[in-house]
């Protein structure tokens, strides 16, 4: 049977892979953030990543590089990958917005969505469901939104003031963007030059009711990498759910 909804979802994506991971160093002294490896899992962040773009239907993908580029284009050059792979460099900072505007105009076919990915995002879950969601809402911008487990553990209490329980690491009552992305054909008309897009496109966009958010789904699996423990949590889980 036909999917009614196929034509319509993306094929082509950006992942931005030019932070510095400051925050991740001594891994990143020698690497950029997404070639830095989840232990355990042989692989590094941005060959799941392309491993799962590939799996939700997605043929050809920018990298935009920045911070030593020159390994992940090596790694790229001699990895057995599941897509078509372009690279692209900033010759100049441009901010995040102006990153992803330079990065899609690499993209194979300007005319139609997109998605797009931070490049330190370990996550499952379907990017199919968050594309037909995009579609359904006429958005021209869909963020997924995540519920990440806060550091610390929690306390409940009751009317009186009367400590009930603990819980340890409960999720966030707030939902996070998420860093994965679906953007229509006409987003990157709307991405500054130069600058942050999360401080003037996505506000714009919200005040018009044009920019959706998409619940990641419970229980799909998400962790952003940000610092040395979040690789030590993220072995952790993984092992523990069997990736």
């Amino acid at each position: 049977m036909t999917d009614p909804n196929a034509a319509s979802r993306p094929v082509q994506a950006v992942v931005l892979a030019g932070g510095q991971g400051s925050r991740l160093r001594p891994y990143t002294d020698d690497r950029p953030k997404p070639m830095v490896e989840i232990p355990g899992t042989g692989t590094p962040i941005i060959g799941h990543q392309l491993a799962w773009l590939a799996e939700e239907g997605v043929t050809d993908v920018v990298v935009s590089c920045g911070h030593l580029a020159e390994v992940l284009q090596d790694w790229l050059k001699t990895a057995d990958l599941p897509l078509h792979v372009t690279t692209v460099v900033e010759t100049e900072p441009l901010g995040r917005g102006g990153g992803l505007k330079y990065a899609a105009a690499h993209l194979p076919h300007p005319d139609r969505a997109w998605y797009a990915t931070n490049g330190d995002i370990w996550t499952r879950f379907s990017l199919r469901d968050m594309a037909d969601f995009h579609t359904e809402r006429d958005a021209v911008a869909t963020l997924a939104l995540a519920r990440p487990r806060i550091p610390w553990g929690a306390v409940k209490t009751d009317g009186f003031g009367h400590i009930t329980d603990f819980i340890e690491s409960p999720p966030s009552t707030f939902e996070i963007n998420a860093g994965v992305y679906v953007f229509s054909p006409a987003f990157a008309s709307l991405l500054p030059e130069r600058g942050d897009h999360e401080r003037t496109t996505f506000p714009h966009l919200a005040r018009e009711r044009r920019l959706a958010g998409f619940p990641i789904p419970q229980g799909a699996y998400w962790r952003a990498i940000d610092t040395a423990k979040d690789l030590t949590e993220a072995a952790k889980e993984l092992a523990a759910l069997g990736r």
